[in-house]
């Protein structure tokens, strides 16, 4: 029998997916595939699961859990030169990976796809934590760094007031209100957000300013925002930049509306472009911190870039779901 591992977050979500693990155990069987559950916790690792020969030896990885448990998996994919395919059960919060790709929420569904033979390649950005540069200095390929230097991002790299809301958000909060939490969350920080200021550098332009905001997006929709990156494509090869300049109280309003309706990058606060290299590093002697989809990342400088088409990923066909 073909061999399926299953890795999952048992605190993803409502934590409700661990009830439905017999019934994933027993559609796999139907299709003459041997799933071999793994939970994630201590003193389980993905170190651990991933140097497994066990694991070597299967012929696709399901992921079941949120944005920040995809992200982990795909870290040790990377840093282990796994290629076996990836699938995705959605059974986060927020889910803005799973919602790109178009996988569906219910479990059947899930099921569906991932025994499915569809697959898409899908990029991944990568950041590596680098000495401070100057303007004038070009960026550095973060794509081309050891990936056991480097850390790796599928959806967004985020800095600003979106990280403090991410990160000061409670777990138990979150999982009980799910995206309702991001947005109490957000309209409690409004008031005391402060401008970072910040250098970007990229193949055809150098941005320094203070910002409220920045997100490096893969993907195109974070937190739940479906358009914050609207031209966003993860099989393209490009990153896309989304730099929010500095937002006093009056005009955060009529911006979040423009977001909303994914049309903010014509608006004159926010700068929107792609590239494949990028250098972000703050102005000054400040510590800057980052969010790598969701969870804590390493603070700036950073040098980005994207590692083109690196996972393939179980998704539905065009004609699905629809």
């Amino acid at each position: 029998m073909k061999r399926v591992v299953l890795i999952y977050n048992p605190g993803a979500g409502d934590g409700s997916f661990t009830t439905d693990l017999e019934q994933v155990i027993a559609a796999f069987a139907e299709k003459e595939m041997l799933l071999v559950p793994i939970r994630l916790g201590a003193p389980i690792t993905l170190d651990r699961v991933f140097t497994d020969s066990e694991l070597k030896n299967c012929c696709k990885i399901i992921v079941a859990g949120g944005d920040g448990t995809i992200n982990a998996v795909v870290n040790a994919m990377v840093k282990h030169d796994m290629q076996t395919p990836l699938a995705i059960f959605p059974t986060g919060t927020a889910n803005d990976i799973a919602s790109y790709l178009r996988i569906p929420a219910d479990l059947e569904s899930m099921i569906h796809v991932a025994t499915d033979d569809h697959l898409s390649k899908m990029d991944v950005g990568i950041a590596a934590a680098t000495a401070p540069a100057t303007a004038a200095t070009a960026p550095a390929t973060a794509a081309t760094t050891p990936a056991t230097a480097a850390r790796c991002f599928v959806n967004v790299l985020a800095i600003g007031m979106l990280v403090d809301i991410s990160q000061r958000t409670d777990p138990a909060v979150k999982n009980t209100l799910g995206l309702g939490a991001y947005y109490l969350r957000g309209l409690a920080e409004i008031p005391f957000a402060r401008p970072t200021p910040l250098r970007l550098i990229s193949e055809d332009r150098t941005i320094e300013s203070s910002s409220s905001a920045v997100l490096v997006m893969n993907g195109r929709q974070a937190g739940g925002f479906a358009k914050i990156a609207p031209y966003s494509e993860m099989e393209d090869g490009l990153l896309d930049v989304v730099f929010f300049h500095k937002l006093i109280l009056p005009v955060m309003l009529p911006v979040l509306l423009a977001i909303l309706a994914g049309q903010h990058p014509k608006d004159k606060r926010v700068e929107y472009f792609k590239t494949s290299k990028l250098r972000i590093e703050p102005i000054g002697d400040i510590v800057v911190n980052t969010d790598f989809d969701g969870e804590r990342g390493d603070p700036l400088p950073l040098d980005i870039g994207v590692l083109p088409g690196r996972i393939l990923v179980h998704t539905p066909k065009i004609d699905e779901f629809q």
